[in-house]
């Protein structure tokens, strides 16, 4: 896929993350530990780069983070032409009443987030959870479910692609739309 435009540059993304950080920093008390789950593959991507800066502010609380496998739990699971591939969910704490920051990439129509919200109380009964995504695509929602921590808002056509590139796997942090021409190609 190329030709994307970029709404994000390098140094606009880091400042977005610090401000991520930071807004999940100061919505905790102290006496909170922080939970964060991460949707595989890319809100994991996410949520592991939000934490290293966190720990960089010599918090007085601990950080858990888990990763989140939503495969089975998509409405569409059936329906693709070509097999997902699984991930692993790997969350070593109990989730049972604690308050967690759930962490996907881009927010679009809200079907990712319903299957990870259904994935989660498979787990256990969480006592809150608060959603934290890169880039929301706010017009295009299938579901009534809301950001609470956002990077980016972005206003975009329902062809449209929009990705999140991370510079550890595409060379740069940065965020690109594409048209629904540029997505076929």
């Amino acid at each position: 896929m190329r030709g994307g435009r970029q709404i994000l540059n390098p140094q606009r993304f880091k400042i977005t993350l610090l401000r991520l950080a930071h807004q999940i920093i100061e919505n905790f008390s102290q006496e909170d530990d922080i939970h964060i789950i991460g949707i595989q593959e890319k809100g994991v991507i996410l949520g592991q780069r939000l934490i290293d800066i966190i720990k960089t502010k010599k918090i007085k609380k601990a950080i858990h983070f888990g990763k989140l496998d939503i495969t089975f739990y998509r409405d569409d699971f059936r329906l693709r032409s070509t097999p997902l591939k699984a991930n692993a969910t790997d969350i070593d704490f109990q989730i049972e009443n604690k308050r967690i920051i759930l962490i996907d990439d881009v927010l679009y129509t809200g079907r990712t987030i319903q299957a990870a919200m259904s994935a989660l109380q498979d787990l256990g009964r969480v006592k809150s959870i608060e959603l934290l995504c890169m880039v929301d695509r706010r017009f295009n929602r299938h579901l009534p479910i809301k950001a609470d921590y956002t990077g980016i808002e972005v206003d975009s056509l329902d062809e449209a692609y929009v990705k999140v590139e991370w510079a550890h796997i595409d060379g740069d942090d940065k965020i690109l739309i594409f048209s629904g021409e540029q997505k076929k190609s």
